[in-house]
């Protein structure tokens, strides 16, 4: 199917619905065109050395957190949000 008639068909049918399916099918639309144009989540060998360089600095500055420090943390989050 040519372009053209692709775009007169979808036109036809989008003039046949109700402001709530057009609502839906927007909806439907974005969430489509944001999946089909987000960056996948994949890096390459050398950012990965990298990230794990850079972890290991850190680690040996002592920035980081214990897991029960991490766990108190999160506690005092669940305690804020119920407030």
């Amino acid at each position: 199917m040519e372009s053209s008639a692709i775009d007169k068909k979808l036109m036809q049918y989008f003039t046949q619905l109700n402001q709530q399916q057009k609502k839906s099918l927007l909806e439907l639309i974005e969430i489509f065109l944001n999946t089909s144009t987000q960056k996948t989540n994949t890096i390459t060998i050398e950012e990965y050395n990298h990230e794990l360089r850079e972890a290991e600095t850190e680690f040996e500055r002592g920035e980081y957190i214990t897991h029960e420090e991490m766990l108190k943390q999160i506690e005092q989050w669940k305690e804020n949000s119920m407030k």
